[in-house]
């Protein structure tokens, strides 16, 4: 399968943000449910939906209703099941944001991007490489491009011993980071923290990984 490419918009993240508790999402996603139109409506509930379910079962009907549009507006935008599939996929966009700092900076710019990405997603946007529930070669395919676009791009920014070792605990550091945030909404701890604080409390860890020291 070739990958479609999903754009982004390349934001800092705002360092007055509070992680807001919304009504409850997919955990699956990390998600909080609200009102989206097009194009992202239509990727949330396509993550949503092939994460929940095998591929054969997912439908471009199904996702139209679950983003509130037509399924003509989805084969206009995708095309077919397997583009729109390659699309939630492909973590290249979170990649470009979450990696867009110098070595010395980057703990603290992954926690902000983390936070700012899950509000202009609406949902966590990793998580799903851990809640996938598709078929064994969906799970395999899925975890590769995990591997390749965030494990294996994070190795080749690192300098120092244990490269790849250190990328695969900022990974999961990252994944720890979001569950934590899905799971403790709307009225834990981190519901009312803003993203500026959570920084100075996770990022350390984070930063330490990063220096290989």
């Amino acid at each position: 399968m070739s990958t479609a490419e999903e754009p982004t918009s390349l934001t800092t993240a705002d360092a007055d943000r509070t992680v807001r508790g919304k009504s409850e999402g997919s955990p699956a996603d990390g998600g909080e449910m609200g009102p989206e139109t097009g194009r992202e409506a239509i990727i949330r509930a396509a993550r949503r939906a092939f994460t929940l379910k095998p591929y054969a079962e997912v439908t471009m009907r199904g996702i139209a209703a679950a983003a509130g549009v037509s399924p003509s507006l989805i084969v206009k935008r995708f095309g077919t099941k397997e583009a729109l599939f390659n699309t939630v996929l492909d973590f290249r966009p979170a990649a470009a944001e979450l990696f867009g700092a110098p070595p010395a900076e980057l703990g603290r710019h992954l926690v902000l991007t983390m936070v700012d990405l899950r509000d202009r997603l609406r949902g966590d946007p990793l998580l799903r490489v851990v809640f996938s529930l598709g078929i064994e070669d969906e799970r395999t395919l899925l975890r590769a491009r995990f591997r390749e676009q965030i494990t294996d791009h994070l190795t080749d920014v690192l300098d120092g011993p244990d490269a790849r070792l250190r990328a695969e605990l900022i990974a999961g550091q990252l994944l720890g980071l979001g569950a934590t945030l899905s799971l403790h909404r709307p009225d834990g701890a981190t519901a009312g923290t803003t993203a500026e604080r959570l920084a100075d409390l996770y990022a350390p860890g984070i930063q330490h990984l990063v220096d290989g020291s």
